[in-house]
Order: C-alpha cells, then sequence, then structure tokens
C-alpha cells in the first residue's frame, strides 16, 4: 500500500466517521516525527535535545 493510498484512507475515515478530534493530534505526532528525523541528522541536534 503506498503513502498516498494510506493518507487517502486515513482521510476518507475522518471524513465518513466525523471524527475531527484525531486531526489535531495525527498533525502534532507528524511535526514530532519530523522533527526527530531533522535533528538526528543535523548540527542542530545538540541544541534541540537542551530544550527537552
Amino acid at each position: 500500500m503506498s503513502t498516498v493510498a494510506t493518507l487517502k484512507e486515513l482521510w476518507n475515515f475522518l471524513k465518513v466517521r466525523k471524527k475531527w478530534w484525531l486531526l489535531p493530534i495525527i498533525i502534532t505526532l507528524l511535526v514530532l516525527g519530523l522533527l526527530v528525523l531533522f535533528v538526528e541528522s543535523s548540527a542542530v541536534a545538540p541544541f534541540i535535545y537542551t530544550l527537552f
């Protein structure tokens, strides 16, 4: 299953089931995941780790 198909299926689930309260949770998890990916491969890592 491709990433696009997964996102489409997730969107349809949210739309049909009216689970709009899940959207902020999903967005937050995606942003944190992207932050982890960015931090582990950059020179900014020591500065980000001091925030947590």
